[in-house]
This record gives C-alpha cells, structure tokens and sequence, in this order.
C-alpha cells in the first residue's frame, strides 16, 4: 500500500483523525479513551505524522497516524527514549504494510535522533504486532485502557 507520511495538521487532518479514532474504537481502543485523544490532538503534537494514500483513486484519504515522541530540554535529550502515540491504521488497510512503513519510519527517525529505545503502550490486542519488530513486554495491566481492554507496556531496545 503506497502511504506519505506528513506533519499532522489540525486545520486539515482534526476531523479525519477523529474519524480514523471511531473505525477503531471498540476494535483497538476504549471508548473512554477518545476524549484522551482529542486532548492530543488539541495539543499540536509537533512529532505526530499522518498517513495519506498516495494512489490516484484515493490520494490524500487518510489511512493512519501516529507519533514518535521525545522530550527535549534545550534541544538535548532528558531520557534517550522516544514514546509511540496514538497509533491508527484504517480497518480497511489492516495487513497491508501500513503499520510496517510507521515502524520503520519510527525507528528510523529515533535512530536518527540517538534515542537508545521506543516505549510503547498497547493493547492485549495490539501487543503482537509490535513484538515483530523486537518489542518486549515490560508489564501487563487488566483493563487499563477500561473494561476489557488490557493495558501492555512495552519497549523496543534500540542498537547504538
């Protein structure tokens, strides 16, 4: 599946990725967590990409988001660890390559900053896929994200 990843911009892409939200939620996500969403999306996360189709019959349909997060105090890193956040994919593009090109651009990009890894805070249901790209499970949390959804903090160790 052909995806260009762009800054996440909230005048154009606000309302999609609400959208984008709802197609997951209650698949991946609880319904609680939306208005945790919206709070970080109202923030302008700088680090936050979105992915659009760059196919001619659906060019610009936004099909994914999510973020590499780091924090910077005075442009040095405080921890050399990013966050992953919010990830999304579109129900339709599931097992099409578009969770593999974010974590490839994710890891890409934290290598390119030094981070040494990616905290990752999943679902039960989503934990297996972050395990295919070395990612380990710290702890496991029942209903952490609400009633039958199950909280998986995880890692991915980066190679210096």
């Amino acid at each position: 599946m052909a995806v260009d990843f762009i800054d996440y911009r909230a005048a154009e892409h606000y309302a999609h990725c609400l959208e984008l939200f709802d197609e997951n939620c209650p698949a991946y996500f609880a319904n609680n967590e939306r208005q945790d969403y919206i709070k970080f999306l109202d923030s302008q996360p700088s680090q936050y990409k979105v992915g659009l189709f760059n196919r001619s019959q659906e060019e610009g349909r936004i099909v994914s988001g999510f973020g590499l997060i780091f924090d910077q105090d005075n442009n040095s890193r405080i921890d050399n660890r990013g966050r992953l956040s919010w990830i999304l994919v579109a129900p339709y593009a599931h097992s099409q390559g578009v969770g593999s090109a974010m974590m490839e651009l994710a890891m890409n990009t934290a290598t390119k900053e030094s981070l040494l890894a990616i905290d990752i805070a999943a679902s039960h249901l989503s934990a297996p896929f972050f395990t295919k790209f070395g990612a380990s499970t710290l702890s496991e949390t029942p209903n952490g994200w609400g009633q039958g959804m199950h909280k998986v903090d995880m890692e991915i160790v980066l190679e210096d």
